[in-house]
C-alpha cells in the first residue's frame, strides 16, 4: 500500500486486516476512506482510534443531515486521519460535493467479497466503488481486504474494483492450531454440556434462533455453567451487559446469533459451537474462526441432524420469496411511513417489525426475506442491531449564544453546564452526550434535561440528536412505485441457485465421514494440495482406526508363530496374551481361520494351513 499498489488482502478472520489501512494511512498525508457495510464494526473501530488520539469518524444510516454535513467538512478542513463510510452513502450528492476536495491518500474496501455477484453478501452499493474511484482519483490506490473469499471472487473483486494491475496478498486459509468437528446429535444440549466440560476455558454457542439464545443460557447456567445471551433484539445496554460479562471472563460462554462477534477481540476463546446449521461455509469458517486467536488449540464444533439437514434444504425456497410478496412487502413499508413516491432517499426510520406485522397481517419469515432481497436489490438497507447514543452541536456563533445567555438567564446556568462539561469541541463536531451526566451535574432530572435540550434546538441555538436504540431501515433510492421495482429476475435466480450451491457445500461439508475438514475448507477457498490437519475428528478417527490396525497386524503375527511351533488349543493360545488383549486376539483368530490362514485339527486344535 506504501507503494501506492492496488491490493487485495486475503487475510483469516483475525488476521489484522484493520491495520493493513490504518498503519498507510497513519504514516501518509491525507485522509483514508474506509468503505464498510458493518456498523457496528465502523463505530467500534472509530471508538478505539479516538481513544488513541486519532480523528476519525463515520457516516452511515441513522445519522441526520446535519451530522454528516459537519463530519464532511471535518474532513475537508480539519486534520482527520479516516473516514468511514457505509457503501451506500458514496453516490450522495452530498459526499460528491466534498470529497473532491478532499486530501485522500488511501481508499480500503473492507468485506470487499460484497462487491462480487458470486460473494455470499452481494450488495449492489459495492459496485459504486469503481465510479467513486474515478472522483477521486486512480492515482489513489486501493486496497480490498476479506477473509473469506473463492477464486471466482478474488477474480471478480479485481475486476469490479478496476485494478491496474493483478495483485492478491492472501495468507493460507489453514488454522494449525483449530480442531474442526461435527457431530450428529439428536439431543444436542446434553452434547455442549458435554463439550463444555472436557474443553476448559471461554466458550460461544452459535444458534439461529433469538428465543433460543435465552433458553439455552438459561439451560447452561441451570448446570452450574455460567452463560450470557446476545441477539439483535435486545437493547443496547443488555447487549453491552453481555458482552462485557463474557469479555470480562463473568460469563463463561456466550449464547448468541450471528449478530455477536464482529469487533469483538478476545483471544482466548477455546470453543465454538454451531448448535444450527451457518448458511454457507463462508459464514461458518468466519464464526469458527474467532476461537484461538491467541493461537493455542481450540476447537470448532458443528452439531446437527436430519431434520437440520431438510430445515436449511427447505431454506432456499423460504429465503427467496416471489416478486409478489416482495412488491407487497415494499408497497407496505412505504405506507408505514407515509413515504410518498419520489422522496425519502437517505432517511432512516425506527423498525419495529412486529407492529409491522401486525399492521399489515404478513407471516413473518417472508417479510424478513423480502426486506433482505430488496436490501441484496439496493433498494432499502435494513440493521437489525443499532445504537446510536445521544449527541449535541452548537452552530451558533458564540457572540450570538452569549447574548441568548444575557437575555435568558434561566438559560444560562444550562448552557454554561453544558460548555463545562463537553468544552468547545461542540462548537465544530457532535459530540456525544448522556443526560445523565448533565442532570446530575445540575442536579435535575433527566425528563428536565430533555425538555430543555429539545426546546435550545427549537431554538436553533444547539442541535440536539436523541439517542436511538431501535432497528434501522433507511431508503437507500427515493421510494418508487411498488409496481413498478425494477426487480432482476435472472438476477435473483442467480442469487437462489448460488444460495442453494453453498448449502450443498454446507450440508456436504457437515456429512462428510472420510476427507479432513480443514482439506474440505481449504478447497472451497481455492486452496489445492493442501495436507491434512490431524486434529479434526476425522483425522482423529483415521489415527486411531491406523493404531488399531497396527496393533492387529501385530498380534495376528505373533498368534502365527505361537501356532507354527505345533497346534495349539484355541484357549491355550489366548491364555499366552494379556487380559486387555484377549477380545481382540478371538477376534484375530476368527478372521484367521475364515481366510483360511489357520485350521482346526480333529482334536480341536489349531494348526498352520499347509500352503500358508
Amino acid at each position: 500500500m506504501l507503494n501506492g499498489k492496488d491490493t487485495l488482502a486475503l487475510l483469516p478472520t483475525g488476521g489484522g486486516k484493520s491495520l493493513c489501512f490504518q498503519v498507510p494511512g497513519l504514516a501518509m498525508d491525507g485522509l483514508c476512506i474506509v468503505v464498510s457495510p458493518l456498523i457496528a464494526l465502523m463505530k467500534d473501530q472509530v471508538e478505539r482510534l479516538r481513544e488513541k488520539g486519532i480523528p476519525a469518524f463515520s457516516v452511515h444510516s441513522g445519522l441526520s443531515f446535519n451530522e454528516i454535513d459537519v463530519i464532511l467538512d471535518r474532513c475537508v478542513y480539519d486534520q482527520v486521519k479516516f473516514l468511514y463510510l457505509a457503501p451506500e452513502r458514496l453516490s450522495s450528492e452530498l459526499l460528491m460535493q466534498r470529497v473532491k476536495k478532499m486530501n485522500i491518500n488511501l481508499l480500503a474496501v473492507d468485506e470487499a467479497h460484497c462487491i462480487s455477484q458470486w460473494g455470499y453478501d452481494f450488495r449492489p452499493s459495492y459496485l459504486e466503488i469503481a465510479d467513486f474511484r474515478r472522483v477521486i482519483g486512480n492515482t489513489v490506490p486501493v486496497l480490498a481486504l476479506t477473509a473469506t473469499s473463492t477464486p471466482a471472487v478474488t477474480k471478480d473483486i479485481q475486476e469490479k474494483l478496476e485494478f491496474k494491475k493483478s495483485n492478491v496478498i492472501a495468507r493460507s486459509f489453514k488454522r494449525d492450531n483449530l480442531s474442526f468437528s461435527c457431530f450428529k446429535e439428536e439431543d444436542k444440549e446434553r452434547k455442549i454440556l458435554q463439550i463444555l466440560k472436557n474443553v476448559p476455558g471461554t466458550a460461544i454457542v452459535y444458534v439461529r434462533n433469538r428465543k433460543k439464545t435465552e433458553a439455552l443460557a438459561a439451560f447452561l447456567n441451570r448446570n452450574k455453567i455460567s452463560a450470557a445471551f446476545y441477539h439483535a433484539g435486545l437493547d443496547y445496554s443488555a447487549r453491552s451487559k453481555s458482552q462485557d460479562l463474557w469479555i470480562s471472563n463473568k460469563a463463561r460462554v456466550m449464547v448468541a446469533t450471528n449478530a455477536f462477534g464482529m469487533g469483538i477481540d478476545k483471544p482466548d476463546v477455546r470453543t465454538v459451537i454451531h448448535y444450527d446449521f451457518p448458511e454457507n461455509p463462508e459464514n461458518y469458517y468466519q464464526e469458527a474462526g474467532r476461537a484461538g486467536r491467541d493461537g493455542k488449540r481450540c476447537y470448532a464444533v458443528l452439531l446437527y441432524n436430519d431434520k437440520d439437514v431438510e430445515e436449511l434444504e427447505a431454506r432456499v425456497e423460504s429465503n427467496f420469496p416471489g416478486a409478489d410478496v416482495i412488491k407487497r412487502v415494499y408497497q407496505a413499508l412505504a405506507n408505514f411511513y407515509k413515504i410518498a413516491v419520489g422522496s425519502s432517499q437517505f432517511i432512516s426510520f425506527d423498525f419495529d417489525m412486529e407492529t409491522f406485522i401486525k399492521t399489515y397481517k404478513l407471516p413473518k419469515i417472508p417479510i424478513y426475506y423480502a426486506l433482505k432481497r430488496l436490501e441484496q436489490e439496493g433498494m432499502i438497507q435494513m440493521n437489525e442491531a443499532y445504537y446510536n447514543p445521544s449527541k449535541i452541536f452548537i452552530p451558533t456563533e458564540k457572540t450570538r449564544l452569549y447574548e441568548y445567555q444575557l437575555r435568558n438567564p434561566e438559560d444560562d446556568v444550562f448552557i454554561k453546564s453544558i460548555l463545562r462539561l463537553y468544552g468547545g469541541e461542540v462548537f465544530t463536531n457532535y459530540v456525544t452526550i448522556r443526560e445523565t451526566d448533565i442532570a446530575n451535574y445540575i442536579q435535575k432530572s433527566q425528563s428536565d434535561v430533555m425538555r430543555k435540550l429539545t426546546f435550545l434546538d427549537q431554538k436553533g441555538l444547539l442541535v440536539y440528536e436523541k439517542q436511538k436504540d431501535k432497528p434501522q431501515i433507511e431508503f437507500v433510492m427515493p421510494r418508487m412505485d411498488a409496481n413498478a421495482l425494477p426487480l432482476d429476475y435472472k438476477e435473483l435466480a442467480k442469487r437462489k441457485e448460488l444460495y442453494k450451491s453453498k448449502v450443498d457445500a454446507m450440508v456436504g461439508y457437515a456429512t462428510n465421514l472420510t476427507r479432513c475438514r480443514s482439506l474440505l475448507l481449504l478447497e472451497y477457498f481455492g486452496e489445492e494440495n493442501g495436507e491434512k490437519c490431524g486434529l479434526c475428528d476425522v483425522c482423529l478417527k483415521e489415527k486411531k482406526e491406523e493404531a488399531k490396525d497396527a496393533i492387529e497386524v501385530e498380534l495376528s503375527g505373533k498368534i502365527i508363530d505361537l501356532v507354527r511351533n505345533g497346534p495349539v488349543l484355541p484357549e491355550n493360545l489366548v491364555m499366552s496374551f494379556s487380559s486387555t488383549d484377549k477380545d481382540t486376539v478371538l477376534k484375530i483368530l476368527r478372521r484367521l481361520v475364515d481366510s483360511g490362514v489357520l485350521v482346526y485339527l480333529e482334536d480341536g486344535s489349531l494348526s498352520v494351513a499347509e500352503n500358508s
